[in-house]
């Protein structure tokens, strides 16, 4: 069991380490944004173009990198959107429990999922060297390259989760004997 702690602490290093870099994504965002804007009506008042389609799909991009590479994270902290009518009245005891077994029925396998399903539109997306139809628009290649380092991150998170679990589990397995 120490090898699967040293594994889930040093899974929880990887995604607490890349979720606070993520917080860089949102000032980016906000800073290209705030310049399109500018751009866009410096660009009216001046009678010339400053604006541009690659700000605006820089922008999603960084939304979508901020929403893909931060998903491991906000599960590591508990912060996903919950329906909670009997888990908050649950002891810790059930909520493991409940945890345990929604990370290995349904969290594990469908990370599994959405990197199978994924990978063939990613690899054509490389073999073809995708470009965004719009004018001045970027690559779409890597941005959807993001999309498999998001569910092998939210994996390996789901691996640590349910290896806390059963921490959790034989601990308080323990206190009753």
């Amino acid at each position: 069991m120490k090898k699967l702690k040293q594994l889930a602490r040093a899974i929880d290093g990887l995604n607490a380490w890349i979720g606070r870099q993520c917080g860089w994504l949102v000032l980016a965002m906000v800073g290209i944004g705030a310049f399109n804007a500018l751009a866009r009506f410096g660009g009216k008042w001046l009678g010339v173009n400053l604006a541009s389609n690659a700000y605006l799909e820089l922008q999603w991009y960084l939304f979508s990198l901020l929403f893909l590479l931060a998903s491991a994270y906000t599960l590591q902290r508990d912060q996903h959107v919950r329906v909670d009518v009997l888990y908050g009245r649950l002891s810790l005891r059930h909520k493991t429990w409940i945890d345990l077994v929604g990370g290995l029925l349904f969290l594990l396998p469908f990370s599994i999922a959405c990197l199978i399903f994924s990978w063939p539109s990613v690899r054509n997306s490389w073999q073809v060297w995708e470009q965004s139809p719009d004018p001045d628009g970027l690559a779409r290649y890597p941005i959807k390259t993001a999309i498999l380092i998001c569910f092998v991150l939210l994996f390996l998170q789901g691996i640590s989760q349910v290896i806390h679990c059963v921490n959790r589990l034989g601990k308080s397995a323990e206190v009753v004997e």
